[in-house]
């Protein structure tokens, strides 16, 4: 299968390594960013607002691929980058943390919890266990620690609600150790578990920038920015912030495109 009903590109149009942001305009920002700027890529996909772009880095090919917000749409862009050839995927996103972790910070998952309708329907109505490749895991904890970032390696949670109404709310999952909670990886580690399963060398990592943090309210933690249980870093803060974070994986992409 060539043309995709939702990616309309075909086969070749992407590179091995794609960068996957939710947001459209972030997509463009970091395309913006690869050898030569936005001269320098090449629009593979404009389709319902799913910016795609491919270029390079360091010489290197490299695509970065809107996949917008929560599970199905990235499971849709995920599927159908893997029918156009993926094998590295990358999820650029950010977070609300949990614990002792500040806004700013940066969480490079290890595997995500399916606190959603994907882990039932991919894992068959049997338990998961979503996890990253370890390639890409080391690559995106060392970049991100070469660039000075504050960094944290762990689980997260991916659920299908922002507004959780859970009688406890998102923190529950904080309580059990997780490091933060958002709404795409789950999905991504599944799809790539599947064509691993399927003899195919698939990998998936992700790296997120804390742009909340989430109180415990039983346990707070007075190092947190703010005084909300819940607090968000101002826009302008929030873009530098996550500018930082997609140089780091920027930089692993390069890498893992090498390897």
């Amino acid at each position: 299968m060539a043309t995709q009903i939702h990616l309309h590109a075909e086969i070749g149009d992407y590179a091995p390594v794609v960068l996957l942001p939710g947001d459209p305009d972030r997509a463009t920002r970091m395309a913006a960013r690869f050898d030569g700027g936005l001269d320098g890529t090449r629009l593979v996909n404009a389709n319902r607002g799913l910016f795609g772009y491919t270029g390079t880095l360091g010489g290197v090919p490299v695509s970065v691929q809107t996949t917008a917000m929560g599970t199905p749409t990235t499971s849709i862009v995920m599927e159908e980058l893997i029918n156009l050839g993926v094998t590295t995927f990358i999820r650029v996103g950010t977070c609300g943390g949990f614990g002792g972790l500040d806004t700013g910070d940066v969480v490079v998952a290890m595997a995500a919890a399916s606190a959603s309708g994907i882990g039932r329907i991919l894992g068959g109505d049997e338990s998961t266990a979503p996890t990253a490749d370890i390639e890409v895991v080391l690559a995106l904890a060392e970049a991100s620690r070469t660039a000075g970032l504050r960094t944290h390696v762990g689980p997260i949670v991916t659920s299908d609600v922002f507004y959780d109404p859970h009688p406890d709310g998102v923190i529950r999952w904080g309580r059990r150790g997780y490091l933060a909670a958002e709404m795409e990886s789950a999905a991504v580690f599944l799809l790539a578990m599947r064509e691993r399963g399927k003899g195919r060398k698939v990998r998936a990592g992700t790296i997120l920038t804390v742009s909340d943090v989430i109180r415990d309210p039983d346990a707070p933690d007075t190092r947190m920015l703010g005084d909300e249980a819940w607090y968000r870093l101002p826009e302008d803060e929030l873009i530098a912030r996550i500018d930082l974070t997609i140089g780091a994986a920027l930089t692993a992409a390069e890498a893992l495109g090498r390897s």
